[in-house]
């Protein structure tokens, strides 16, 4: 498993609550793949995962991105977030990956994916972040 700098950080409770765990990460290409626990608490009556639910893990897949980048310097607030839905998610594990397409001096910008165990790809997202310095917003 590569180092990064989410080694040096606890979880936040939202990152242990989606069961994420970092599967891999090249911090030099903007670039992370996590895994997640779809829960079958997440489901809505039609049986598939929510998609808030969804939304929260591409935004924990997003994020940590420009933080491994940036080596642990800079943290991501959440601008603007557009997520496509394109398949149902069953409960089960799900794999998110994002990559940083652009690093600004005040913003980010990012993509990111999700898929099932399948390789079926869920949903997509694109973000605008405001970069603030970790050792401000990190307690």
């Amino acid at each position: 498993m590569i180092a990064t700098a989410l080694d040096r950080i606890a979880a936040p409770p939202s990152s242990t609550l989606l069961g994420w765990h970092l599967l891999d990460a090249r911090p030099k290409d903007g670039w992370i793949r996590v895994g997640f626990d779809g829960k079958p608490d997440f489901c809505n009556p039609a049986g598939f995962i929510q998609g808030g639910i969804l939304s929260a893990m591409l935004d924990e897949t997003m994020g940590p991105a420009v933080f491994v980048m940036t080596e642990g310097r800079l943290y991501t607030a959440t601008v603007t977030m557009t997520v496509n839905f394109l398949a149902p998610a069953r409960p089960g594990p799900i794999t998110g990956e994002a990559t940083v397409t652009q690093l600004g001096k005040t913003i980010a910008f990012v993509e990111g994916r999700l898929s099932d165990s399948d390789g079926t790809l869920l949903a997509t997202a694109t973000t605008s972040a405001r970069l603030v310095e970790a050792a401000k917003a990190i307690r």
